[in-house]
């Protein structure tokens, strides 16, 4: 069994660390002892290290099964910065040479990174079954419970691919979990009897703030305000392209930040252009879709601000906590205008395939350029499924998500502590309240006491932290 001193000797020689963050000693040493982990740990307290130290102390191949080629890409190339160069990302925007040189040579590899798409593909899953994987990591687990069932269902065959793996011993991250959640994430991957690691999902340094508008004209007008004020950089969360592009172009009209849209609709170059120019500080703020935020590890975002409302508190809370990984004070602002919980039904409506859709697509094989819906469906039929089976799933689905934006519109209208909220929804202890804790009815919310707006003078210790940002940033610790 690996002890501790080789974890310790290990994080200060190959990442040059003293201590671990809560949590990360934990999901080792349960690792270590054999045991499939759960690991739940909050933004930005450091779940890629668990596996990056796993992997550099057992010498074993470490599968990663990650969701984004972005994050994948950026995980390799923080690997390859702090000296690993056995890593490689097998993605689709490899050529087909690229692709096969890497799956015929995964023995030289110590690090792997796939989608849960790429890894189900029989001869990649046949290439990483013949090196035996000493480690198999699903990165942002949540999204097993909500990416699966209705959006890349490959999410659900993982539980089967390990077993087809010889079951390897696994490790399960992901920010933010509800008991739910986690009760899905391991009923999926067939490891019911995972051990749990799980730290408070609370992050103090983020002031929670809900502003409520009759008129849109008035949240788009505060929403210039805010940006005129806060201090940068940040992130705005939009569930419309269209209106994250207008967003973008009023801000650099009315503001003087530089402000970029960036979402699915925007070529791989492009989306590319903008991540590296807000990671470089070259933009100040981003309007974005949810599409952006997964990998990005910026450590000196000031605010989050949601335009529209997300689709469940746990996307809620994923990304608002891409803001103040550096530890300072940040602020996340919710702006709900009378009338957007329809947008947030109307969105979820759509991805849920009605009966009759069902009944339709299961009789009928999509051809290349059928809808999401149509290769939704047959891939349940492809898998055993009945189509009175399909229609009760996405009938519970239909009902998750109602309860879900039930449980978000719940945050919103609260009069009370909605830091308390949250974490009695992530069934966690109420911790003592913070100095900066929350906006309630009846009070304001101050960006000069937060030492957040523009004009605030800069703190010696956050200049102590800026630099500190710096070093992270290059070589991606967090």
């Amino acid at each position: 069994m690996i002890s501790n001193d080789q974890f310790y000797q290990t994080l200060r020689l190959r990442f040059g660390f003293d201590s671990f963050r809560p949590g990360q000693l934990e999901a080792l040493t349960s690792l270590a002892s054999g045991q499939n982990t759960l690991a739940v740990l909050p933004t930005g307290a450091g779940k890629t290290l668990i596996y990056e130290l796993y992997g550099a102390v057992t010498h074993q191949l470490v599968l990663v099964v990650s969701p984004l080629i972005s994050l994948m890409q950026d995980q390799v190339i923080s690997l390859n910065v702090r000296g690993e160069k056995r890593a490689a990302a097998l993605t689709s925007q490899m050529s087909r040479s690229e692709h096969q040189w890497v799956v015929n040579h995964l023995k030289f590899y110590r690090y792997l990174f796939v989608s849960p798409e790429m890894l189900s593909q029989p001869q990649v899953l046949a290439a990483v079954k013949a090196v035996k994987p000493g480690l198999l990591v699903v990165d942002e687990a949540h999204c097993i419970s909500t990416w699966g069932p209705d959006f890349r269902p490959e999410y659900l065959l993982l539980g089967q691919i390990r077993h087809q793996l010889g079951d390897p011993l696994t490790l399960m991250t992901t920010a933010t979990a509800t008991n739910r959640v986690k009760a899905d994430i391991k009923r999926k991957m067939q490891l019911s009897k995972a051990a749990e690691i799980i730290q408070p999902v609370d992050r103090p340094n983020i002031f929670l703030d809900v502003e409520r508008f009759e008129a849109a004209d008035d949240k788009d007008a505060r929403l210039v305000e805010l940006v005129s004020e806060l201090r940068t950089p940040g992130v705005i969360y939009f569930s419309s392209k269209k209106k994250a592009n207008e967003m973008a172009e009023l801000l650099n009209a009315k503001t003087s930040c530089r402000v970029a849209a960036y979402h699915a609709d925007l070529d791989a170059e492009t989306r590319f252009k903008v991540q590296q120019q807000f990671m470089q500080d070259q933009l100040d703020v981003i309007c974005a879709t949810s599409a952006f935020g997964m990998g990005i590890d910026k450590n000196n975002i000031r605010f989050v601000i949601h335009y529209h409302l997300p689709g469940d508190l746990e996307s809620y809370w994923q990304e608002i906590g891409r803001a103040g990984r550096d530890g300072q004070q940040s602020v996340a602002i919710l702006l709900y205008l009378s009338g957007d919980e329809q947008l947030s039904q109307f969105l979820s409506d759509a991805t849920v395939p009605q009966d009759d859709e069902i009944s339709y697509y299961f009789k009928h094989q999509p051809q290349e350029n059928s809808a999401e819906k149509a290769n939704l469906i047959w891939f349940y039929k492809q898998h055993g499924y009945r189509e009175e089976q399909i229609k009760l799933a996405f009938t519970k689905r239909r009902e998750q998500r109602a309860l879900a934006l039930s449980q978000l519109m719940t945050y919103v209208r609260i009069p009370t502590c909605k830091r308390a909220f949250i974490q009695g929804y992530f069934g966690q202890p109420i911790a003592s309240k913070v100095s900066q804790c929350c906006v309630n009815d009846s009070e304001g919310l101050d960006l000069q006491q937060l030492g957040l707006l523009v004009s605030t003078p800069v703190s010696s210790g956050t200049q102590q932290a800026d630099w500190q940002t710096i070093i992270a940033q290059l070589f991606n610790f967090s």
